[in-house]
C-alpha cells in the first residue's frame, strides 16, 4: 500500500506543535467520532486513520522517528542497532552469513496491518545469522490500544480489562481524563527478541462528545431554558449537574445569554482528589408563542407604560 502521510491526515505540516497535533485531532475527532456517524463506514476508517495518526505523532518519541524513517518508523532504530552490531562483530572477525537477508522492515504492510502489527508482531527476525545465532537484545514492539468513554464515564475513577498476548492487564482509571490522553503502562506489551526488555503498553482516550456539556479544561458549560416570565420576575430553574439536579435561582429580571458560575460543580481534575472545576451555566430566554387576545393586550399595556 503507499505510504501514509500522518501529518495529512491530521492536516498539519510537519513543522507544526504538539499543541497544534493535539488541536487538529480533537476537532476532527469530534466530527468522525462513530457516536455521531453511526453506521458511516467511510467516517468509521478515517476515524481509525486519525487516531493512527495522533498516535504516532502525538508522541514526540515515535514522531522523531517517523519524521527520520517514514512508514518504516517501527524498526528504523532496530536495523540500525543491527547494522553496528553487524559492523562489530565483522571487525572483531564474527562471521554472519550474509546478516540481514531474513530481515522484514514492514515496507509492504497495508493501513489495516499497522495495529495488527501492534498487537502482533514479532519483530521480523532482526539481527539473525544463517546459522540461527543471535546477534543482539532488541525491546518487543509496543502495543497500543484505545478506550472510548463517555464524558460521565470519563469523570468517575473506574478499572477496565485489557486482553494482551493472552494476559489479562488491569488497570485503574483516574476521573478526568481527557480526549486524547494517552498513558503508559511499562511492560505490557510484546515480548522481546533475543532476550530483550518487553514492550510497553500505550492506552489512548477517546471521549465522545456530550449533548448536555461542553468540556473546557476542567469547567464544563451547559445551556439552560427559561420562559419569559421566570427570567423578568425571577424564580427558580432545575439545573443538570454530573452529580444530579440542582435547584437555582434566577434573579428577576434575568437576560437571555447571562452566565452565572457553579463552582465546583464541574469536571473532576485528574489525578487530584476531591479538587473540581466550575459549571457555567447560560440561561436562554424562551418567548411565549400563541399568545390569547387578552394576552397580547397585557404585553400592549406594558409597552405602552
Amino acid at each position: 500500500m503507499a505510504y501514509i502521510d500522518y501529518y495529512k491526515i491530521l492536516g498539519v505540516d510537519k513543522s507544526a506543535t504538539q499543541d497544534d497535533i493535539k488541536k487538529a485531532y480533537r476537532k476532527q475527532a469530534r466530527k468522525l467520532h462513530p457516536d455521531l456517524n453511526p453506521n458511516d463506514k467511510e467516517a468509521e476508517l478515517k476515524f481509525k486513520e486519525l487516531n493512527e495518526a495522533n498516535e504516532v505523532l502525538s508522541n514526540p518519541e515515535n514522531r522523531a522517528k517517523y519524521d527520520k524513517y517514514g512508514e518504516n518508523w517501527k524498526h528504523g532504530e532496530q536495523y540500525e542497532q543491527a547494522q553496528q552490531q553487524q559492523r562489530q562483530s565483522q571487525s572483531q572477525g564474527g562471521n554472519y552469513g550474509g546478516g540481514f537477508s531474513g530481515a522484514d522492515f514492514g515496507g509492504g504492510e497495508d493501513f489495516s496491518d499497522f495495529f495488527q502489527s501492534m498487537f502482533g508482531g514479532d519483530g521480523g527476525g532482526f539481527g539473525r545469522s544463517s546459522r540461527g545465532s543471535a546477534s543482539g537484545k532488541f525491546k518487543g514492539q509496543d502495543v497500543h490500544a484505545e478506550l472510548n468513554l463517555n464524558l460521565k464515564d470519563a469523570a468517575k475513577t473506574q478499572q477496565q480489562t485489557f486482553d494482551i498476548n493472552g494476559k489479562k492487564v488491569r488497570i485503574t482509571i483516574p476521573a478526568g481524563v481527557y480526549d486524547g490522553q494517552q498513558i503508559k503502562l511499562k511492560g505490557h506489551g510484546n515480548p522481546g527478541f533475543n532476550g530483550g526488555p518487553t514492550g510497553d503498553l500505550y492506552i489512548t482516550f477517546n471521549i465522545a462528545p456530550d449533548p448536555n456539556f461542553e468540556r473546557v479544561g476542567d469547567d464544563l458549560k451547559s445551556k439552560v431554558t427559561i420562559d419569559l416570565y421566570t427570567a423578568v420576575l425571577g424564580g427558580d430553574v432545575k439545573v443538570e449537574t454530573l452529580e444530579g439536579n440542582v435547584n437555582l435561582k434566577v434573579k428577576p429580571e434575568t437576560q437571555s445569554g447571562t452566565t452565572v458560575r457553579l463552582k465546583g460543580k464541574g469536571f473532576p481534575v485528574y489525578k487530584k482528589d476531591g479538587e473540581f472545576g466550575d459549571l457555567f451555566v447560560t440561561y436562554d430566554v424562551k418567548l411565549p408563542t400563541n399568545l390569547s387576545d387578552q394576552q397580547k393586550e397585557l404585553f400592549e399595556q406594558l409597552k405602552n407604560s
